[in-house]
């Protein structure tokens, strides 16, 4: 129910902004260059497509879930991320109906003031929930299941955290549990084990039970579930069974059948398919426009020295996925035949070979590889969805031969461009560093991150950082 009225309560924002954001964008009167604004009455048909979209982004962008035990920072992300992809939709929109008597910087000004509106409002309600939950209201009690070291964790945290709004209860043993019935040592309540749940549940207001067991008993809490499920208890299981570091657990769903998945790789299902359309569009429109720049260094490239324009090799992408890598060429024709001739001049550790004095490329390639030109025609990659405009480096099969298990996890997304590790120094980053800079790009994987690489690659390029 209070879903539904903050749900509602977000449209209505998104409705009410656009009128409020015409009479401030009158109200300053910001000069030509910025724009001709109309009457409102013309741009008022455009609320016909901004609210259905905003109520698909709202819906699906996880803002409506139990925000009790998440941080404000997650949620104005989550806000943000709604504006941001709200304006994109926008923008593409006004594009492909040509509507070009519509201001886009007054629309950029909708989108921020929208937004502003939203986050403002979303703080306000924590706000005002936490001060209810301080004075009582909207608490619900919880049960633990369990008695043991991760049981008590659990609870110091709830009982830490009253701003949660969540009243701890007490324990409930585990049949067999080492302890028996001995209270634990933390002072609070032992209600009863397992067999008096259903007395308990009768005799207590709980509103919901958290089962913290080993995994090796998980199959005797069964009758636990099946009774909660009776009764219309709430029934939550601690899936903290194996000691991972930095795997999120996410709830899935196979056909009905609940499944848990342990995944280290992004998960924000519409943040990757936004960057998926943006490695298209701007792949493509790079293409088109440079065109004439391929042609120049296809140009160059015949010139200096013979053999083919395009040096193609067997690259490995996402989870192993194998295909076909393009490049300008920048050494000589047969350099792969020449390839052990050349291992002694190696100046990277690990399976990866990098020579400055390579004697196998050409002097127009070694121009091409300090500006990176010999890198464009990764465009049809990208284009394609071999690569990504932004993700770790693709490898040649005989370098992930020879990878470490921990290193095999940069294979997890799809490789790209540019990367951590060409704005770090590029070849002057010794490989396990390297390997470290893909896996924290990885780890910390966001769009704004992307956008970040993207930046910092123009300038290690104009100026050849690192580059051999």
């Amino acid at each position: 129910m209070v879903a539904a009225a903050v749900y509602a309560a977000d449209l209505t924002v998104a409705a009410a902004s656009f009128p409020l954001a015409h009479v401030l964008y009158r109200l300053f009167d910001p000069p030509p260059p910025f724009g001709t604004l109309h009457a409102l009455d013309r741009y008022l048909w455009l609320l016909l497509f901004i609210v259905p979209v905003w109520a698909i982004l709202l819906r699906t962008g996880g803002l409506y879930r139990s925000y009790r035990t998440s941080t404000l920072g997650r949620e104005i992300w989550r806000l943000v991320r709604v504006s941001v992809l709200g304006g994109v939709v926008l923008f593409a929109f006004l594009a492909l109906t040509k509507s070009g008597y519509i201001s886009r910087p007054f629309l950029a000004a909708y989108v921020l003031i929208d937004g502003a509106i939203r986050v403002l409002l979303h703080v306000a309600l924590r706000g005002l929930a936490r001060v209810a939950r301080w004075r009582g209201y909207n608490v619900r009690t919880v049960l633990i299941v369990g008695t043991g070291e991760k049981a008590r964790a659990l609870a110091r945290r709830i009982v830490r955290n009253q701003r949660w709004g969540l009243r701890f209860l007490g324990y409930v043993a585990e049949e067999g549990a080492p302890g028996g019935l001995k209270p634990p040592e933390d002072g609070h309540r032992l209600l009863g084990s397992a067999g008096d749940l259903p007395r308990i549940l009768c005799e207590e207001v709980v509103d919901e039970v958290l089962v913290t067991v080993d995994r090796n008993r998980i199959g005797d809490m069964e009758a636990i579930f099946l009774h909660c499920e009776q009764v219309g208890v709430n029934a939550r299981l601690a899936a903290d069974f194996f000691p991972h570091l930095i795997a999120k657990v996410e709830l899935d769903d196979l056909d009905g059948v609940p499944l848990l998945t342990f995944t280290t790789t992004p998960r924000d299902a519409w943040g990757l398919a936004l960057k998926r359309g943006i490695d298209i569009a701007a792949s493509a429109l790079f293409l088109l426009l440079f065109s004439w720049l391929y042609a120049l260094v296809a140009l160059m490239v015949r010139a200096s020295s013979p053999g083919p324009v395009l040096f193609r090799q067997e690259r490995v992408g996402r989870n192993g996925r194998r295909f076909t890598f393009y490049k300008f060429r920048s050494m000589v024709a047969d350099a792969e035949a020449r390839r052990a001739d050349v291992e002694h001049l190696n100046e990277m550790d690990g399976p990866v070979f990098k020579a400055a004095d390579d004697p196998r490329i050409t002097p127009t390639g070694r121009w091409l590889r300090k500006f990176s030109l010999d890198e464009l025609p990764q465009m049809w990659n990208v284009l394609r969805g071999d690569m990504s405009l932004v993700g770790p480096r693709p490898p040649i099969p005989s370098e992930v031969e020879h990878y470490e298990p921990w290193q095999r996890r940069r294979l997890s997304m799809r490789p790209g461009l540019t990367c951590l590790w060409q704005v770090s120094g590029r070849n002057d980053v010794d490989f396990r560093q390297w390997m470290e800079l893909d896996l924290q790009y990885i780890d910390h994987w966001s769009l704004g991150l992307d956008a970040w690489i993207l930046l910092r690659t123009i300038p290690a390029v104009l100026f050849g950082r690192g580059a051999r």
